[in-house]
């Protein structure tokens, strides 16, 4: 597969050595409400993020009306009890508030794009020029879903939450293969909220690796601590989900974040990738002027001519304008061909 080492979203470059691109995810947090969501995406503008990304579904896109076992959400969830087909009515965005979403964030100098979890959602969203689309983990394998997407000709991102290795090849082939070239993949943990001893972000350098493609970290964990070691790792994009007030709550507040922590976030993130900056040794452009406070090696004893090179008459001292520590074994013993005063450097033209 010959995917490109970084893609470009409405103008930005993500990938690679690129700053880490920063998404908040709306998701249900508008609480039906549609002055609620224009707020998040106000606040989102102010912490200083690249996108705010949307999902576009009806409950009819993702289950069945169904109260048999199987559509009722069980187990340790912060839905546990409702039903599917329920839960994703209430927190559906209704389409006729994406222009005016995806208008206020272009106003806002936010790039705006979407989860489609239907077929239905793209033509609406190619009206709007979205500029990219995301899969979610769920959707990883839903093969027509991705290929349709990547019809469109526009960058996918794939979250890959519960995904084994073989399961996220299949998916870039299915895009492959549909035509996409621009491709990115998240590292993702689709527990909600996610614990941090299961965020597993190890993974995130061998996707790299393994996938060639930009990689990032969906982060779903309660806190900063997980998005911001993504980027030290490397991570080239960091997704969370972020709400203006924890109250009213909705059906995604309990793993979300508040405007202050997502201006931290925004920081940190950023901090983390400048510190992780590339594979190199010797001295920084900042320590080259500190080379002089190194050990090098010093008269600390007037030496005659002819006098011999001892642990007494030379010593390994700061400054470090004099023979580089490691020519010591090899000074010893040998005669000065010239003078030298205390204080004065060492160098091999002194010596015999």
């Amino acid at each position: 597969m010959n995917f490109a080492p970084k893609i470009t979203v409405a103008g930005r470059v993500i990938g690679p050595g690129e700053s880490p691109f920063i998404i908040a995810e709306l998701s249900a947090n508008h609480g039906g409400s549609l002055e609620r969501a224009l707020r998040i995406i106000d606040t989102a503008a102010v912490a200083g993020v690249d996108a705010i990304k949307f999902q576009a579904y009806t409950p009819d896109d993702l289950t069945l009306d169904s109260g048999k076992p199987g559509f009722v959400i069980e187990g340790d969830n912060p839905w546990k009890g409702r039903r599917l087909y329920e839960l994703y009515a209430d927190a559906a965005t209704p389409y006729d508030w994406f222009p005016k979403l995806y208008a206020r964030a272009r106003e806002r100098g936010l790039i705006p794009f979407t989860t489609p979890f239907g077929v239905g959602a793209i033509e609406m969203l190619e009206a709007l020029d979205t500029p990219a689309y995301k899969i979610a983990s769920f959707e990883a394998v839903d093969h027509e879903l991705m290929k349709a997407c990547a019809r469109t000709g526009k960058p996918i991102l794939i979250s890959t939450g519960m995904c084994d290795k073989t399961e996220i090849e299949e998916a870039l082939q299915s895009l492959h293969g549909a035509g996409a070239r621009e491709v990115a993949i998240f590292r993702c943990n689709s527990g909600y909220p996610a614990q941090l001893q299961e965020a597993n972000l190890a993974a995130l350098t061998d996707m790299m690796q393994t996938f060639g493609v930009p990689t990032g970290y969906s982060d779903h964990t309660i806190g900063l601590a997980a998005s911001v070691a993504a980027c030290a790792l490397g991570a080239s994009m960091i997704e969370k989900h972020v709400i203006d007030d924890p109250e009213p709550p909705t059906a995604d507040s309990s793993f979300s974040i508040t405007p202050d922590q997502l201006t931290h976030l925004v920081s940190m993130c950023r901090d983390a990738a400048l510190a992780r900056g590339e594979v190199a040794y010797g001295p920084s452009h900042k320590e080259k002027g500190s080379l002089s406070f190194r050990r090098s090696l010093y008269a600390c004893q007037d030496i005659a001519v002819g006098e011999t090179i001892t642990t007494s008459n030379v010593r390994c001292v700061r400054p470090g304008f004099g023979l580089h520590p490691r020519h010591f074994p090899e000074v010893l013993g040998r005669s000065a061909s010239r003078a030298i005063a205390a204080g004065d450097p060492l160098s091999l033209d002194a010596l015999e």
